[in-house]
């Protein structure tokens, strides 16, 4: 079955393949699913033992969307359904469909769908609630892939998508809006498949492909890469480069482990002779986040193509952040710079609105903009003639407005019928009195007196209906300042959002100066009318006006394409620098310009098998891994799955079979008294304390009483654990106790004023329901306030850190069966979030 498996055309078809029975199934790949081994003997061995447990994966996400989820999907009516001109038997059923995608009703409580590609949809005669609703007798077990989207312009609010059906759907519309015979059609989402298609692609990559050198790498275990390299001189790999590297980075205040662990990552990408695995380990509260920025701050200072991900959108902005911070504070002029740095991905998922600091690197605006900026009909080349023009001759542009405008206006009175014979342009262009270049501009001027603010958006119609003509004056200045706001936003576009490459610092320096020359310029328009004093100044103004943007006029090439893919393709390929997860990395494959150095960051909390996306990139040589497998691996939904190392990182793996790794040392979160268990318990007491916890101002009461320190334990006698419906645990007697310590802190804060971020978290998800209905509303979740309060399990909190963290164990019982203690990794996330 495994050839099997691996000869059809992907993911998709063995989804497909799945009866209703087989998604029930928990056992279907049961026989299938191997334990993935420490050690392979092949790369063909390697990529291949993730095949199945990806495939039960894939079917228990979902089993568990279908059983769990389901209520709450989004769904949505299906209004209309064509046979596709891509449809071809024997299974090629591909369909358009439109969805109704309006709100049900006044209230708006159900989510409306809106397709994504790659979503897994199931097709059902009602509005599905519950698995069973999935496989009825008219309309069994149906599913169908999103394969993309288009718009139907006969109607706005309905939507056409393209769509992969598992089976041909018989359901037909008519013109009433009903089925064949009176029934309706939904669909519902059930889960993406966009990753695991990712992957598949990934394990199933011909074995002849140049792109797995770094694969053939990580599956071996001869680890010569932490030797010094034979073939490299010490001159080679110790010279101008490490030095300025360090020089780089010695401001940033790296203790001596962070500095050591990057300047080991820069040397090691000095070498051209082999492949390199760099395995940085980040206890919490070490610095892991700032050294990896650290480092890529370094990279791109060298112009090392370098791509950064992380399993979560999460962890790819909080390195982007920290990059962006070390990055900024060095930018030698303005934004010039920032072109080189690319942030992509899902910007809804990102909430990249609430991340102002890195709006100028994310893809998706650099795009609209550079867009507009290559625009031939609003864009940089064409403001920049007709603003040379109207400065050079204003008349001339004067003159091309009043004959627009007497054409316009001929044009409106033939189609009332009522155009006088013997007018025409050309005899309105002889009666023109045009005022001679500048000199004239500034005496009228004088004479022109504005009673009223001028607006100056566009003329205004005047009370007989027909707009009113400008004056020469108004004309100038309201076509000057239309041109300055343009030309101001392609030029801070241009210099903030072009790499490098393609604009050189001298043209961004005279975008600059043009941009400070034409405030001055406007400023000068607005004021000569009442001051005859700075006439000279206005002339000199804009003569050098002129002369800057002449000076910018073929100064430097832009690219000749106007469609946005094209526009994405082109920012990626010339990047530095770029940012995204690590399934999304399949979209920076090129062979035109590839990519040197890959960056994992929270590499121990990503699966082995999802690291082979980013491993495979064209021209890869390096890659350096920032994790620590002593904290929480990947989420596994089977258990037949977990069992068989599925959620291992490739992080764990090397780890455990003696891959050296850089360790830093020193943290800098937790209060000594915090850090001192799982230091011993976890590290070895390998891990020191920062100079600032160990300072005396370090230690915080945020509530009063000996029991209240670093550390305490409260002993919920009457508390008892019981089961929820879904089987999790939970203790009400527990839930009442965290809410009135809230409440206790809230008091103390409203009379100290001392800013509190306090987390409560729980192993059990039933727990975390019932602490957050005694909580209700009454406090911020928002982490930048003077006082929040956030609820998660353990899980959901990895990563973060807080001034105050109440854990809510639940169970407790003479027997020892508390479940959670057992996994090591899940105990040492919980007890090292607080930093007081």
């Amino acid at each position: 079955m495994m050839e099997t498996a691996k000869k059809t055309n992907g993911l998709i078809d063995t989804v497909f393949s799945w009866s209703f029975d087989d998604v029930i199934n928990k056992n279907l790949y049961k026989d299938k699913v191997k334990e993935i081994p420490d050690t392979f003997l092949s790369t063909y061995h390697y990529l291949n033992s993730f095949i199945y447990p990806l495939l039960e994966e894939t079917r228990a996400d979902l089993y568990s969307n279908m059983t769990d989820s389901l209520f709450n999907a989004p769904a949505c009516e299906v209004l209309g359904l064509k046979v596709s001109k891509d449809f071809k038997l024997p299974k090629d059923f591909y369909y358009t469909i439109r969805l109704k995608t309006t709100r049900e009703g006044g209230g708006g409580s159900k989510q409306v769908y809106e397709p994504e590609v790659g979503d897994l949809i199931a097709f059902s005669d009602v509005r599905p609630k519950r698995i069973e609703d999935l496989n009825r007798p008219k309309t069994s077990y149906l599913i169908a892939v999103v394969q993309g989207r288009g718009d139907d312009d006969d109607d706005d609010y309905d939507d056409w998508f393209p769509i992969l059906s598992s089976k041909p759907i018989t359901f037909q519309k008519k013109d009433g809006g009903k089925g064949m015979e009176g029934d309706k059609l939904f669909v519902v989402y059930l889960t993406s498949l966009t990753t695991n298609i990712r992957l598949w692609k990934s394990l199933n990559m011909d074995l002849e492909s140049p792109n797995l050198k770094m694969i053939k790498t990580v599956w071996g275990i001869d680890w010569n890469d932490d030797r010094n390299c034979a073939f490299c001189t010490q001159e080679e790999t110790e010279g101008t480069i490490l030095l300025n590297a360090r020089a780089a980075i010695h401001s940033f205040g790296l203790d001596d482990s962070q500095e050591t662990t990057v300047l080991s990552c820069v040397k090691a990408r000095q070498c051209v002779h082999r492949n390199t695995v760099k395995l940085i380990w980040g206890p919490p509260g070490t610095g892991k986040t700032r050294t990896a920025a650290s480092l890529l701050y370094a990279l791109f200072n060298m112009h090392c193509r370098t791509l950064t991900c992380a399993p979560t959108n999460n962890a790819v902005i909080g390195v982007a952040k920290q990059l962006m911070e070390l990055v900024t504070g060095s930018l030698h002029y303005h934004s010039y710079g920032l072109g080189d740095i690319v942030v992509f991905g899902n910007g809804e998922r990102m909430k990249i609105e609430d991340h102002e600091d890195l709006w100028d690197v994310f893809l998706d605006y650099r795009v609209r903009g550079l867009a507009r900026c290559l625009s031939p009909v609003v864009g940089w080349q064409v403001g920049l003639v007709q603003m040379i023009s109207l400065l050079e001759e204003p008349e001339g542009s004067y003159h091309k407005y009043l004959l627009f405008e007497s054409i316009k206006e001929k044009n409106e009175e033939s189609s009332d019928e009522e155009q006088e014979p013997g007018s025409s342009a050309g005899e309105l262009n002889k009666d023109l009195k045009i005022n001679k270049h500048w000199k004239k501009f500034i005496i009228q001027s004088l004479k022109w007196k504005k009673k009223k603010k001028m607006k100056e958006e566009s003329p205004q119609p005047c009370h007989s209906g027909k707009t009113r003509i400008w004056t020469f004056e108004e004309f100038v200045l309201n076509k000057y300042k239309s041109l300055a706001d343009r030309l101001e936003f392609c030029m801070t576009t241009l210099y903030t959002h072009l790499p490098t490459s393609y604009i050189p610092l001298e043209v961004a320096k005279n975008m600059v100066r043009a941009l400070e020359v034409f405030r001055t310029l406007g400023a000068l328009l607005k004021t000569v009318s009442t001051e005859t004093k700075h006439i000279d100044a206005l002339r000199a103004t804009k003569s050098e006006c002129v002369a800057t943007l002449q000076l910018l006029q073929g100064s430097f090439w832009l690219p000749n394409f106007f469609e946005k893919n094209q526009i994405r393709s082109f920012c990626l390929k010339n990047a530095v620098l770029i940012f995204s997860t690590a399934s999304s990395s399949s979209k920076v494959y090129t062979e035109e310009t590839p990519i040197e150095v890959v960056v994992i960051d929270e590499a121990a909390q990503l699966k082995e098998c999802e690291s082979t996306i980013p491993l495979q990139l064209p021209g890869l040589r390096h890659a350096m891994l920032f994790g620590d497998e002593k904290q929480l691996t990947a989420m596994v939904q089977s258990k037949i799955c977990e069992k068989a190392n599925f959620g291992r990182s490739l992080f764990e793996r090397l780890a455990k079979l003696g891959k050296k790794k850089h360790l830093l040392n020193i943290q800098y979160r937790m209060h000594p008294s915090i850090c001192l268990f799982p230091n011993r318990k976890f590290y070895e007491e390998k891990i020191m304390n920062g100079p600032n916890v160990t300072n005396l101002s370090y230690e915080k009461r945020f509530l009063k009483g000996t029991m209240f320190g670093p550390y305490s334990f409260i002993n919920i006698s009457k508390g008892k654990e019981e089961l929820d419906h879904k089987y999790s645990f939970k203790n009400m007697a527990e839930a009442s106790a965290v809410a009135e310590i809230i409440a206790m802190l809230y008091r103390e804060f409203l009379v100290s004023k001392q800013r509190a971020r306090v987390g409560c978290i729980s192993p059990y998800k039933a727990q975390v329901s019932a602490i957050q209905k005694q909580i209700g509303k009454k406090y911020s979740s928002d982490v930048g306030s003077e006082f929040s309060v956030n609820v998660r399990s353990v899980d959901g909190f990895q990563g973060g850190e807080v001034d105050v963290i109440i854990l809510s164990t639940v169970r407790s019982n003479g027997m020892g069966m508390v479940g959670f203690l057992s996994n090591l990794q899940r105990t040492n996330v919980a007890l090292t979030r607080a930093r007081q």
